[in-house]
């Protein structure tokens, strides 16, 4: 059996803000909140669990995605005037970058976690 993610939680001022954020911009689907967890799931194996925290440190998130859902969430970003940038130290550079043949963008999550969106890896 392959190994997978089932969950990871992710620290916010405002779990349900946070993930109502998460379905609007990457077309998540959100859940319900689950005790102090509110719950987006990310694909059939994978969920977010956002948890109310007065103090946490901000995380970087990586997203592969295809062609299709990078023009998608990128027009979000866009039509939302979500700054991004094109490196995790120039994520309001306006700009995409395209490393490894495909494409990729940095932005920020109400909370301060550095967000990505990848249609290329190093392994592709």
């Amino acid at each position: 059996m392959e190994i997978t993610l089932n969950h990871t939680i992710v620290p916010s001022k405002n779990n349900v803000e946070s993930a109502k954020f998460y379905e609007k911009i990457f077309g998540f689907k959100f859940i319900k909140e689950l005790g102090h967890f509110a719950v987006v799931e990310v694909n059939s194996t994978l969920t977010l669990d956002f948890d109310t925290r007065d103090h946490f440190s901000k995380n970087h998130y990586a997203f592969k995605v295809n062609d299709q859902q990078f023009d998608k969430i990128f027009k979000h970003l866009k039509t939302d005037n979500i700054a991004f940038g094109s490196g995790p130290y120039s994520d309001k550079d306006g700009k995409i970058n395209n490393r490894h043949g495909g494409r990729g963008v940095y932005f920020r999550d109400l909370d301060g976690h550095l967000l990505e969106i990848l249609t290329a890896d190093n392994e592709d």
